[in-house]
């Protein structure tokens, strides 16, 4: 039987069947291809882009504290580990219960005139902005708070904008700016006594503008310059310049004073005086070192006169910075001490700086100026000139000069050729007479000794009869 010849359009169909069959897998694995390389394309950019808005989320903020790690139940003075760093804790605690408001699990809690310090420093340059929320605990009715900054390593704290009053028990935010040329650390201030405060979302981040600082006056009469601590003028023109060592201006806040790097002690301290600063605060005893003595500088530490047989002598006293624990914390700065004579400290100094206190108790408000010259004193081991291993200066001699004015305004224009000024200068020995009038002699004499210009901002007329002016010691 004769073989059947294939059907030519039959083959044809199959032939073309078989192409199209190709031509489908082959577009279907292309396509399976390409969606399988291009998920691998742009699944790494969604996962960087995640990166990178969680870093840009945690550098948002130079600090973050919401006070819900760490525990502290008691109300003593302690330091506490939170998740942003140590905070010193006084009349505070971190509150869980369901009287606090929070808007975790715990939050701060205040009381009394507590208060909460960061026991840390943020490196940071320029102005940044504090934001944080605040509420009354449970049903208090009533309180108030500040926030304080510190920009140099927590030896003086200044507040930063207005107290504010608290009336709500939720969580109210509120915002600060505050500015440093290196780094800053901050203080929550309660400054009522009757209620008790919570606090959270504490943040710190870069940028914001600062309020301008407007001081408050006196009263009618004020002028710019009143009370400030160097408005009668600055003895040796000293400056803020480096390269000027040993004529190096510091302002303390509490007090200003000429620095000498190579004494290791102020060549004079400048401050004033009235009822305001004289308060109910104790005697700090914190002697430390100046965090604000430049680095590569000799640093003069607490430790610097142990067995030297001499006390560590204020210029600014204690006993003048008693309204605030920051204003008498701030005299115990190293930078404000002289080797000083224990007998010519304790008994001569003492009573003349108590004299001075009873005058501003009695209505008055005083400048005053107090410095220091020569090398060599006498303490209770005999005569030294250097001591701290030959890096701290003995003075031989310590002078005062004090200007008595009533309590008013507008005090340059105050002093007169009637103006009380007392004048002493005395040798840094401890067999030296108690009575500081024993001592009493004029301006010109100090000028004379030491080559500075005291009272220069005074007018020439006045000052030129001043200067010359001997007390009574009455």
């Amino acid at each position: 039987m004769p073989k059947k010849k294939p059907n030519r359009k039959s083959k044809q169909n199959n032939s073309l069947a078989v192409a199209v069959i190709l031509i489908l897998i082959t577009f279907a694995v292309t396509t399976c291809s390409r969606k399988i390389a291009g998920r691998k394309e742009k699944e790494p950019p969604r996962k960087t882009a995640a990166k990178s808005h969680r870093k840009k989320q945690r550098n948002k903020y130079l600090l973050q504290e919401n006070f819900e790690k760490g525990s502290k139940t008691n109300y003593n003075a302690e330091t506490v580990s939170l998740s942003s760093g140590n905070w010193i804790f006084k009349d505070a605690v971190t509150g869980g219960l369901d009287e606090d408001h929070k808007a975790g699990k715990q939050a701060l809690r205040i009381r009394d005139n507590g208060m909460a310090t960061m026991d840390f420093d943020i490196a940071v340059s320029g102005t940044v902005t504090v934001t944080l929320q605040y509420a009354l605990y449970g049903k208090d009715k009533q309180g108030t708070w500040e926030l304080w900054a510190s920009v140099n390593q927590g030896q003086r704290f200044t507040k930063v904008g207005d107290a504010v009053s608290v009336s709500s028990n939720r969580l109210q935010p509120i915002t600060f700016t505050a500015s440093t040329q290196k780094t800053i650390r901050f203080r929550i201030k309660k400054t009522d006594k009757d209620s008790r405060l919570n606090f959270d979302g504490f943040r710190v981040s870069t940028g914001g503008k600062e309020a301008p600082v407007v001081k408050p006056e006196k009263g009618a009469g004020a002028v710019p310059g009143d009370d400030n601590n160097l408005l009668l003028g600055n003895p040796s023109n000293a400056t803020t310049a480096l390269v000027v060592p040993n004529n190096y201006l510091m302002d303390k806040g509490f007090y200003i004073l000429s620095y000498n790097r190579d004494n290791g002690t102020p060549n004079w301290v400048s401050w004033h005086i009235t009822a305001d600063d004289l308060g109910s605060m104790a005697r700090g005893n914190d002697f430390r070192p100046d965090a604000d003595v430049p680095e590569d500088w000799f640093q003069v530490t607490q430790f610097s006169y142990n067995g030297s047989g001499f006390d560590r002598g204020h210029n600014c006293p204690s006993g003048d910075r008693t309204a605030s624990r920051e204003a008498n914390e701030a005299t115990f700065l190293m930078t404000n001490m002289i080797p000083q004579a224990p007998n010519h400290n304790q008994h001569l100094w003492s009573n003349l700086e108590s004299y001075t206190r009873s005058l501003v108790k009695a209505g008055n408000e005083v400048y005053v100026i107090m410095g220091s010259y020569g090398t060599g004193g006498t303490g209770s081991k005999g005569m030294s000139k250097k001591i701290g291993g030959n890096r701290v200066n003995v003075p031989a001699r310590i002078w005062k000069v004090i200007v008595v004015l009533p309590e008013g305004n507008n005090d340059l224009k105050r002093i007169s050729r009637q103006t009380r000024i007392i004048a002493v200068n005395t040798p840094n020995d401890n067999q030296v007479n108690t009575k500081w009038s024993a001592y009493l002699t004029s301006i010109a004499d100090i000028e004379k000794a030491t080559g500075y210009r005291l009272l220069s901002n005074v007018p020439a007329a006045v000052r030129e009869e001043l200067v010359r002016k001997i007390d009574t010691g009455e």
